[in-house]
């Protein structure tokens, strides 16, 4: 057994005021687990994304989290969970004026796991494929196609 306080983990640059990766702190293997605060305005995740082998569950603790799909938008209210199978578009978000806060298992856990990543380009006019780079405490999203910058965050 191991037990772990979500406030001893460190919180790591993301798109969420908050993320900490809960995985290592507890030795999981097999799942991941990652907590998230997000203020107004912000995601889960860097981008509208699907990975390939992982599915993933979210647990809105509190707030309202809005996700985005390829059938639509689907709001998820505190006290709900939203399952999304392994190759399902989505992006989570915080559309509402309260913090939501939430939990997300990835089950399998996969290190080197593909993903596909979208994010809109302002000079293709279009969402196309995005990478993303490390430089130091800032992740940088970068268009696929063209090489232009989509985005940039911080701590």
């Amino acid at each position: 057994m191991r037990k772990v306080a979500v406030e001893a983990v460190d919180s790591f640059v993301s798109a969420a005021d908050v993320f900490r990766p809960l995985s290592a702190a507890l030795g999981t293997e097999r799942v991941a687990v990652n907590y998230y605060e997000l203020a107004p305005g912000d995601s889960f995740g860097f981008c509208y994304h699907r990975h390939h082998e992982q599915e993933e569950v979210f647990y809105v603790q509190s707030g309202t989290a809005t996700f985005e799909t390829e059938s639509g938008l689907a709001t998820v209210d505190a006290g709900e969970l939203v399952r999304f199978a392994p190759g399902e578009f989505q992006r989570g978000t915080n559309r509402g004026p309260e913090r939501v806060v939430a939990l997300a298992l990835g089950a399998p856990r996969v290190e080197d796991e593909r993903v596909d990543l979208r994010r809109d380009c302002p000079e293709c006019g279009e969402r196309t494929g995005a990478k993303l780079a490390r430089e130091d405490e800032v992740i940088v999203a970068e268009c696929a196609d063209c090489g232009a910058e989509t985005g940039r965050f911080t701590r």
